[in-house]
């Protein structure tokens, strides 16, 4: 409807007032750009302030557009940009946060990484139950079922501080380790 009946605007005071706008934003999401790949609130406040900086700098274009020509209709036409810009800019935010909401690997996690580097751990056979996820958008935590050789049992403290310290290094701040013996058969219902 506002195409077929565009409202009168005064220009100059939107190109002004929009202007205002991105210098304000700009500076706002020039401060979160350092920590905006670290967390998920950080990127989020970072891609909004980006996103209004961009949506004034349509409109200060839109306001001088209709200064000088009159045509209310560009008003419209920018608003339905903008949208598609939000839209696309904040799509990977969506997918994180959802991601993280339901317990999902978080995206920089490598799981056959993580299984290599807790095999190299002394007397580990092997690893099965191996679950990571995100805490927050910060931390991450590991559950996993340790198979040890039984030389190693009254070790296994020192072992876990070891696979402990081997998955800080992978992002992994909180670690579960169950122990298993070689010889113990795992059940197929528990594997």
């Amino acid at each position: 409807m506002r195409f077929m009946d565009p409202q009168k605007i005064d220009g100059g005071t939107m190109a002004w007032v929009s202007f205002i706008g991105i210098v304000i934003n700009a500076i706002t999401a020039w401060l979160f750009v350092k920590d905006k790949d670290k967390d998920l609130n950080v990127k989020s406040a970072y891609l909004h302030m980006a996103v209004d900086a961009i949506v004034s700098f349509g409109v200060v274009i839109s306001g001088i557009i209709i200064y000088f020509t009159h045509l209310y209709w560009i008003d419209s036409l920018v608003s339905l940009i903008i949208a598609i810009v939000i839209l696309r800019g904040t799509w990977s935010l969506l997918v994180d946060s959802l991601r993280l909401e339901m317990d999902g690997v978080p995206k920089k996690i490598d799981l056959d990484k993580i299984r290599k580097e807790l095999l190299k751990g002394q007397g580990v056979l092997d690893v099965h139950h191996m679950h990571v996820w995100a805490l927050s958008t910060t931390e991450n935590a590991i559950t996993a079922h340790i198979v040890i050789d039984p030389d190693y049992w009254p070790v296994f403290d020192a072992l876990k501080s070891d696979l402990r310290h081997r998955m800080e290094h992978l992002d992994i701040i909180h670690s579960t380790f169950e122990p298993e013996f070689s010889e113990e058969e795992c059940k197929k219902q528990d594997c």
